[in-house]
């Protein structure tokens, strides 16, 4: 560990603190339906998109109607990309010819982007045409975005209300999430991103000398994976690659974009509940977790492997690190695209030492809530703040309270199937996976392999879409889709992971919502837990350490662990 190295990481995260508030501030704006600067150029394309869809943004929608356009509108786009990437053949902008990927690996790949996963058993430039990168999957990286801040802006609004049982209108928040905040960010992360080298190109590839270079219109799709922490990588190696990231500047931007919306909107939290104290303590609390964990695998990858140590080799980890950004960058970004359910990477993952491998699936086996996803991280967030509160008033023997509304039975029990209900599936899945049934996936023995599989359910599971290089659904022998084959097992039980895991808890929250919407509000008094002081703080990062956390402790010691406990090599 260097002082250069530290001083990168107080860098990032001075910044991300002093953007929070700002955007945040301008997103709660834009929930509240209020002009903001951009009303006069978007405000058109917004009426116009009104009448497309025939919604009258005024009209609110009630739990369960939310939830119903939540799910049609998903499945109406799912069934639109599966459409686009299995008729590549006819697609323009294809230069490589490509035809389509066998049906099991577009599969999984659309329930991988519909869910804002992006998981990927597929590179980009031998798989896909520009058409199905720029049509199909750049396009869901907007709307999966959209949806997961729509629920959580439905959610606040729940929260915050006084009588009723409206929770806002789906089709009316995923129009303004998009004009308002999505595409204006992404342009100007874009441009950015162009003026530092990504590419933005719809040319064929190149030859130079013996090698054939892979271009394509990779910055636009670049800018939205990062901010909509989508985290799909335009190319194989995703920003490892120096078309993607080529310069110390387009990595920080792409970092700061990673968290830049979850942070900003526990910002935009505190100013739609009325108190921006609430915002500031969910902040604190995530930024608690998150310096704990950049700081235990800054530390992991600062020292040598038991491989280099076999091998007579002294100093730090550098296997699989990009040596433009080292291990300071490299260790904070695996840190943050964890932590957010982004999934991008600028090194090799399974390079990781052991315990710093472990520190990225401890970040997704919390949930995702330490900032994690656009919208979901937070909504995910405010499950855990619900079961604290809960815990906290039986401890004192009072009806536990959320913001002036009672936490009865029915939000706890909805709680508690939004809270395991992912890690169940997660668990479930690894276990079906170490079967013979999977065992075509895995190409690693011992406790290498399972970690593999571990950290692919845990991904998948989690909306993240990183991985363990090793675990496969999808074999090109070729280097093209001609004569390639999926898994099936691996790529059908991954699909259903992502879907179940993305809208069981969604599913979860707007029924909280519903049940909380109408309630009344009791005036604060002297016996009053409060929700926004260091107390709090606290017991938050308690109970997402206990409940979380520990349900994925015998399986973390069955991988990382034991490796890392191990001289064995694999």
């Amino acid at each position: 560990m260097t002082v250069a190295g530290w001083s990168e990481i107080a860098l990032y995260f001075a910044v991300l603190t002093a953007l929070t508030p700002v955007l945040g501030n301008y997103m709660a704006r834009v929930y509240r339906f209020e002009p903001v600067f951009l009303s006069r150029i978007a405000g058109p394309v917004e009426r116009g998109l009104y009448r497309i869809v025939r919604v009258d943004p005024q009209r609110g929608q009630d739990w369960k109607g939310y939830a119903r356009s939540v799910l049609v509108f998903s499945a109406v786009f799912w069934g639109l990309l599966y459409l686009i990437l299995r008729t590549q053949g006819s697609h323009p902008w294809n230069p490589l010819h490509l035809s389509s990927a066998p049906w099991d690996v577009s599969f999984n790949t659309t329930s991988s982007f519909v869910t804002n996963t992006n998981w990927q058993y597929y590179g980009g430039e031998t798989t896909l045409t520009y058409f199905s990168q720029m049509a199909g999957l750049t396009v869901q990286n907007f709307l999966s975005a959209a949806v997961g801040m729509a629920v959580l802006a439905a959610f606040i609004r729940a929260i915050a209300a006084r009588s009723g049982n409206a929770i806002g209108n789906f089709y009316a928040d995923t129009i303004r999430t998009t004009l308002y905040i999505l595409v204006p960010l992404a342009v100007v992360v874009g441009l950015i991103l162009m003026s530092q080298g990504v590419i933005q190109t719809l040319a064929g590839p190149v030859q130079a000398g013996s090698q054939t270079l892979a271009l394509g219109p990779a910055a636009g799709q670049v800018a939205i994976k990062q901010l909509g922490t989508n985290g799909g990588g335009f190319f194989n190696v995703n920003s490892a690659m120096p078309f993607e990231n080529p310069t110390w500047t387009s990595n920080f931007v792409e970092m700061l974009a990673i968290l830049l919306i979850p942070a900003a909107l526990t910002a935009t939290y505190g100013r739609m509940v009325g108190s921006r104290r609430q915002g500031w303590a969910l902040y604190a609390a995530m930024l608690v977790l998150m310096l704990a964990a950049v700081w235990i695998l800054y530390a992991a990858e600062s020292h040598g492997t038991p491989a280099m140590h076999a091998a007579g080799i002294d100093g730090v980890n550098l296997e699989g690190k990009e040596q433009r950004f080292g291990i300071p960058s490299t260790s904070l970004w695996a840190a943050v695209t964890t932590a957010a359910s982004n999934g991008s990477v600028n090194g090799a993952m399974q390079s990781l030492t052991a315990f710093g491998g472990a520190v990225p699936m401890a970040l997704m086996q919390t949930g995702e809530v330490i900032f994690g996803g656009v919208g979901s991280g937070l909504y995910g967030m405010l499950l855990f703040v619900i079961l604290a509160v809960f815990i906290s008033g039986l401890m004192v023997g009072r009806t536990p309270e959320f913001l002036g509304k009672k936490v009865e039975a029915r939000e706890v029990k909805l709680t508690i199937f939004g809270a395991i209900g992912v890690p169940m599936i997660v668990l479930f899945g690894t276990a079906l996976a170490m079967t013979g049934w999977g065992k075509e996936s895995i190409s690693n023995p011992g406790p290498q392999g399972f970690s593999e599989t571990l950290y692919a359910y845990t991904s998948q599971g989690n909306n993240n879409g990183s991985a363990f290089a090793g675990y496969t659904g999808f074999v090109q022998p070729n280097g093209t889709n001609d004569g390639a084959f999926g898994l099936s097992f691996s790529d059908v039980l991954g699909g259903l992971t992502m879907i179940g895991a993305r809208f069981l808890p969604l599913l979860a929250v707007l029924a909280i919502a519903g049940s909380l919407v109408g309630k009344r509000v009791a005036p604060a008094g002297a016996g009053t837990f409060r929700t926004d002081g260091p107390t709090f703080v606290v017991v938050l990062v308690a109970v997402i350490l206990i409940v979380a956390l520990l349900t994925f402790i015998p399986a973390l010691l069955l991988g990382p662990v034991v490796q890392g406990m191990t001289d064995q090599l694999f």
